[in-house]
């Protein structure tokens, strides 16, 4: 979670939230160039009638134009757009894991001057036991850094910085036999450039002008959900280890880990529960502007930072009538700093709220908005699927 180490990831939400918006246009615009096709799908649902785009995703993708909203806190309002390329997996069948293959070139930009560009790739192979996925990125993220512990001088008084990370991800995941466990190795390298708007201030972190960073991760990685985009059971766990050395390309040598595990479970055939849970560590080099932070909805990003932290958050979804949800959830989350000699304070907590529309029932995706609040401020989300998405 960590915003320039895990850039990828990142934009992998971004785009997986793009592709989703992409499914309902990309068929009308295939539709158009081959008329030769007779089944023409609508934007209805036979069983009910409703508004659908289920039957879009049944017939050939194709490459789009399409643009989804940004709401993190942390930089301000804003919007992705991308043209995106949709690749149905031979043999990927409804309301499973199976992922189609992406592609997708973009860019961003949010009311407080933040911007990039970026492209990604992820594709599957030998009848989806192997997964590749590539990412490049270049932005200019406007960020304010509030120090590690509660006893910063800078807890009240963030001081503006900016972060102008340029590089990209290799990464490879292969399936053990017929199970859901994956093992996977990716390696990162980019580009930083620090750019503070004080000098001079106490509590500012040592930061050159430029920071690199270049290390593998080897993951596991577990998952038996019914669904990638609104799982309703089911369990996904990752354990990651970042190594970060000068033989693989960084500038300093610092480890980080990251252990997550998501579960679903059905609690009636309309109330639906779930539970996230996250670890994370980082060693005495690692760079300030990769320390992890405490991230829910409710909580601006980078705010609740430390040298490790432990978070939990549960959420409970009921279909109360026909393709319409709400959403209630809560969280809980800590950060330490062991050099401070302490930890972040009292646990920050979360609640929140949202609703949902089944917008391509044979999928199991659902689309809607959060809003949650936290010991700071009022946050508004707008999800494609889960709010816990992991490709």
């Amino acid at each position: 979670m960590r915003l320039a180490a895990n850039l990828p990831r990142l934009l992998g939400t971004i785009v997986c939230g793009l592709a989703f918006e992409a499914f309902s246009s990309t068929r009308a615009r295939s539709e158009a160039s081959t008329p030769q096709n007779d089944a023409r799908p609508t934007f209805r649902h036979p069983e009910d009638g409703w508004f659908d785009v289920s039957g879009f995703l049944d017939h050939s993708y194709g490459f789009v134009p399409i643009a989804a909203p940004i709401t993190e806190p942390a930089v301000g309002l804003g919007a992705a757009g991308a043209l995106v390329f949709i690749d149905k997996q031979k043999g990927g069948s409804r309301r499973t894991n199976t992922p189609p293959n992406i592609t997708a070139v973009g860019g961003l930009a949010t009311e407080d001057g933040s911007d990039g560009l970026f492209g990604f790739d992820s594709r599957h192979w030998l009848d989806d036991r192997l997964q590749t996925i590539l990412v490049l990125g270049s932005l200019n993220i406007h960020l304010d850094y509030y120090g590690l512990g509660e006893s910063s001088p800078l807890r009240n008084r963030p001081l503006p910085y900016e972060l102008d990370p340029f590089g990209g991800k290799a990464q490879v995941r292969y399936r053990l036999g017929s199970s859901g466990a994956k093992i996977g190795l990716a390696y990162s390298l980019a580009e930083t450039r620090i750019d503070f708007d004080t000098e001079g201030t106490a509590g500012l972190p040592p930061a050159e002008g430029n920071s690199r960073l270049g290390g593998l991760t080897p993951a596991f990685t577990y998952d038996s959900r019914n669904n990638i985009f609104t799982p309703t059971r089911g369990i996904y766990t990752e354990a990651r280890l970042g190594i970060y050395s000068e033989f693989l390309g960084s500038d300093a040598e610092y480890q980080m880990a990251d252990l997550v595990l998501i579960g679903y479970t059905p609690l009636h055939p309309r109330v639906f529960a779930g539970i996230r849970g996250l670890g994370s560590l980082s060693s005495e080099a690692t760079p300030f502007y990769l320390r992890p932070f405490v991230y829910m909805r409710g909580l601006a990003a980078l705010v609740y930072q430390g040298e490790q932290i432990a978070q939990i958050e549960a959420e409970v979804r009921y279909q109360f009538w026909k393709r319409f949800s709400v959403v209630g959830f809560s969280g809980v989350g800590q950060a330490w700093s062991a050099s401070e000699g302490e930890t972040s304070g009292e646990p920050v907590t979360t609640l929140g709220t949202g609703c949902r529309y089944e917008i391509a029932r044979d999928y199991g995706l659902h689309l809607g908005f959060d809003v949650a609040w936290g010991p700071d401020e009022f946050a508004f989300y707008v999800q494609f699927g889960s709010a816990w998405l992991e490709l």
